[in-house]
């Protein structure tokens, strides 16, 4: 897990600089920082708009009796989706913008339930 860690902390932002460096090459280095700052903004709008929408869900699903798991895990999609799209970077960007978008997070979730569930038949997660 350490190792897997250390690569994501130090490959991840290493790419980032990579290809925000080649792009900068590409269109402009003004251009590349507006680009920064649009998936930024439009990001946060759509994390907050989906958010609304997810919390809406929520308190139906507990009004009504339901458990709200599907609701609580696209919530924790949508959040790292905001987070990744307002950290400065094209690859972020692309994941953060996966997570918050519905038709495209749906893939994602069932490899989270799947992963979940491996887990907690192999005793990696404890419930009490």
């Amino acid at each position: 897990m350490f190792f897997k860690l250390l690569l994501l902390f130090t490959l991840g932002p290493l790419l980032e600089i990579y290809l925000l460096i080649e792009v900068g090459k590409i269109i402009g280095t003004v251009e590349t920082i507006l680009l920064i700052v649009f998936t930024g903004v439009v990001g946060a709008a759509m994390a907050r708009s989906q958010g609304t929408i997810i919390l809406r869900r929520l308190k139906r699903n507990l009004s009504e009796g339901e458990m709200p798991g599907e609701e609580i895990l696209n919530g924790l999609c949508v959040l790292l989706g905001g987070a990744l799209l307002v950290t400065p970077g094209l690859v972020s960007d692309l994941f953060g913008f996966m997570l918050i978008i519905p038709d495209l997070r749906h893939p994602l979730k069932i490899y989270i339930k799947n992963k979940l569930k491996r887990m907690l038949q192999e005793g990696n997660i404890r419930i009490w």
